[in-house]
């Protein structure tokens, strides 16, 4: 593709750059800063939730940085969507904001002129919109991730987002009081930041270091931290150094480290939304990374660490443990290691010691033989489902459930909140899929009321939409392909017998092949759900959860 960005060198040469320069003068800039490497400081910050608000601060020492080592910095936003705020209706724009960023970045690049970026990302779907908009436009940029809040310490435990979601299970049944559950409420999103959960936004973040697509540690230090100030200083610094290396994004972004992020992903059992991100970030840089890669990896990777929701630790634990160095040492044995990093070093610079055992494992005495991801496939999942078995308490490695099926997360949650769910019930919750929701939507919330009233790990719940990082429980998503697209999802009924088999990979409709293509000519296509507006292009233009839930169609 011819190269389509151009640099500050090309927007402000000769009498033809009279132009912008009277735009940058206009608001401070003089003519020396615009004969300075001009770097992009892109931020997520809003005033809509705590993982970006640590942003705007940020920025401002990142700038400082970039001041200091002789560049000047230019300063714009893009959005980021809170999965947390997002839940429910709101839970449609999510996924598709992912794109969105991404083109944002492209527009705003593409019609300036920059040397370098720097990108201050926030939760869920910003980070990956960030990365795919760094491979597209393949200019220098460095990542600052916001970092997590900080745990509420309280009654000799941690408390942090999931807790609030499975509190809500735990005073519908009566298990805790209202004024226990005002409490949880109130106090457990203590400071700012990102949820202290290995979450989506944690997940990505963490991901983005162990790419080396940011400073070393910059994940996990919290966001309150003076220590995460003078990161963003020396953030701000570096950049104007890797502009005049000229080290872009793609010599960092090969197939090899796309192969590290996913062995990193399985070790520390990471969000299952990952599997939906690395795939798009892989088809930017114009590789391919196929679900079946990824169960291999997962095979082939043990999980070491894990975090909240999946065990009683943090990401403060996290942070006190070591971090993402720490995990990418003990993984050294596995690693591709032949590709430079932001710090113009191999991938081996970014390895720290482990601090503290309790939460980290090594290779040779894992809390999972195996990753913390599986991939099912089978009748009903002829392209692939995703489970986190890391997220799963003592998962069976065979069972056979009874279906019963909803056509919406609001069906499904009328259900649990109005009628019995029972042990050994298998929830099949369809038309939630990329095209059908639109937008996949996750069931995080149905996923954490199951288990705070004790049914997460009895009763299972399979649909063509997504789960959130703070997810735990017997969930499988990302059903390929989707209801919406005619998938075998689409064809299950109530009393159906559905097999899950983790140990052999299997996700099957229980009925004969007769049965299945008797109901499949029956199944009448439905009109897309929305028609106008982004998610109406969205809805018309998205690809396959398995292949990373991209708008394809526009490559057509």
């Amino acid at each position: 593709m011819k190269d389509m960005y151009r640099n500050s060198r090309n927007l402000f040469e000769g009498s033809k750059g009279a132009y912008p320069r009277a735009m940058f003068k206009s608001v401070g800039y003089t003519q020396k800063d615009l004969e300075k490497p001009v770097i992009g400081v892109v931020s997520s910050w809003s005033e809509f939730h705590p993982g970006s608000y640590p942003n705007k601060e940020l920025a401002q020492f990142v700038k400082a940085g970039i001041w200091a080592a002789g560049g000047t910095p230019v300063e714009f936003h893009t959005i980021a969507v809170c999965d947390a705020i997002a839940q429910g209706k709101g839970m449609h724009f999510s996924l598709p904001s992912r794109e969105l960023v991404a083109a944002e970045i492209e527009l705003m690049v593409g019609s300036g002129g920059f040397d370098g970026l720097v990108f201050l990302p926030s939760c869920d779907k910003s980070p990956t919109g960030m990365l795919m908009a760094a491979t597209r436009i393949n200019i220098p940029t460095i990542f600052l991730p916001p970092g997590p809040m900080m745990s509420n310490f309280r009654d000799g435990k941690q408390w942090v987002m999931p807790d609030i979601k499975e509190a809500m299970g735990a005073v519908k049944d009566q298990l805790i009081t209202q004024e226990e559950f005002d409490t949880i409420e109130n106090d457990t999103c203590t400071t700012i930041g990102v949820c202290g959960m290995m979450g989506t936004g944690n997940t990505m973040g963490c991901i983005i270091e162990a790419l080396g697509m940011s400073l070393p540690g910059a994940a996990t230090i919290p966001a309150v931290y003076a220590e995460k100030r003078r990161l963003a200083k020396e953030t701000g610094e570096r950049i104007v150094q890797m502009v005049k290396e000229d080290l872009r994004p793609r010599q960092i972004l090969t197939k090899e480290n796309l192969v590290n992020a996913i062995r990193f992903l399985m070790a520390i059992g990471g969000s299952t939304n990952a599997v939906l991100h690395l795939p798009a970030l892989a088809k930017e840089a114009d590789l391919e990374l196929t679900l079946d890669e990824i169960d291999y990896l997962s095979e082939t990777t043990p999980c070491i660490a894990k975090y909240k929701p999946s065990s009683k630790y943090t990401l403060w634990d996290f942070y006190l443990a070591g971090g993402v160095g720490a995990i990418l040492g003990l993984l050294d044995p596995l690693l591709h290691k032949n590709f430079p990093t932001v710090i113009k070093e191999n991938i081996t610079k970014y390895y720290g010691p482990v601090k503290d055992w309790e939460s980290i494992r090594t290779l040779e005495n894992p809390l999972q033989p195996k990753g913390g991801i599986v991939v099912l496939k089978g009748s009903l999942a002829p392209n692939g489902a995703v489970v986190k078995v890391s997220g799963i308490k003592d998962a069976p490695k065979r069972q056979v459930g009874t279906a019963k099926t909803f056509e919406s997360e609001e069906d499904l949650m009328y259900h649990i909140m109005h009628k019995e769910i029972k042990p050994g019930d298998v929830l099949v919750i369809r038309y939630e899929g990329p095209q059908g929701g639109p937008g996949m939507r996750e069931m995080s919330i149905p996923a954490a009321i199951l288990t705070g009233m004790g049914l997460g790990d009895s009763v299972a719940m399979i649909t063509d939409g997504r789960f959130s990082g703070a997810t735990r429980g017997f969930c499988i998503g990302h059903v390929t392909p989707e209801a919406q697209v005619g998938g075998p999802i689409a064809i299950v009924q109530d009393g159906d017998q559905i097999e899950i088999d983790i140990e052999h990979k299997k996700l099957n409709l229980l009925i004969s092949e007769e049965e299945m293509a008797e109901r499949f000519k029956k199944l009448s296509p439905r009109k897309p759900p929305v028609n106008k507006g982004f998610l109406g292009l969205y809805c018309r233009n998205v690809g396959q959860a398995d292949k990373g839930a991209t708008l394809d169609n526009f490559d057509k």
